[in-house]
């Protein structure tokens, strides 16, 4: 079984009601395509479903199907909008994958030389050398000086919002 993390109530669940927290970029019949307010990269989306899930196995095949059209365009519109060196797509299931938020969502990130993440997302590039022992969970209780300063104003992520979206495909 997999454990899953607790946050009630969920911030994702909110998304559509909140634009001033996370940007809406895109959306469709399943799926928000939005900015994330933590811009451990400039450019950071996700897309998030509708109906509140918990991981990818909770999702209906045209969940799926929407989730990964949904993340196609907005890697388009990312690459259009920053020329990126790579994008990085990743979603996390259950709390010892690094899973905080017990809403499905899909990463996709433009990706830079000079990235803090190192190799992948920064819960799990934290990983190595942290003499993490096997089968541990993430604990993002030291996260919070990096949140604090990737965390972007509420104006500055609507503009890059528009920014994408601009760019997104027609």
């Amino acid at each position: 079984m997999i454990e899953l993390p607790v946050r009630d109530p969920c911030d994702l669940c909110e998304t559509a009601d909140r634009e001033d927290r996370w940007a809406i970029i895109d959306e469709s019949e399943h799926t928000l395509t939005v900015i994330n307010p933590w811009q451990f990269e400039v450019g950071q989306c996700c897309v998030i479903t509708r109906r509140h899930i918990a991981t990818l196995l909770d999702l209906s095949r045209q969940e799926c199907e929407e989730v990964l059209i949904s993340a196609k365009r907005v890697a388009e519109a990312l690459v259009r909008t920053y020329q990126p060196l790579g994008i990085l797509t990743f979603q996390n299931n259950g709390v010892y994958s690094g899973q905080e938020t017990p809403h499905f969502h899909f990463h996709v990130v433009p990706r830079q030389k000079g990235s803090d993440w190192g190799i992948g997302p920064p819960q799990l590039a934290t990983f190595d050398g942290a003499g993490r022992q096997r089968g541990t969970p993430h604990d993002p209780g030291g996260d919070a000086q990096r949140l604090a300063r990737v965390r972007v104003p509420a104006g500055q992520l609507a503009e890059t919002a528009d920014l994408i979206r601009s760019n997104l495909p027609r």
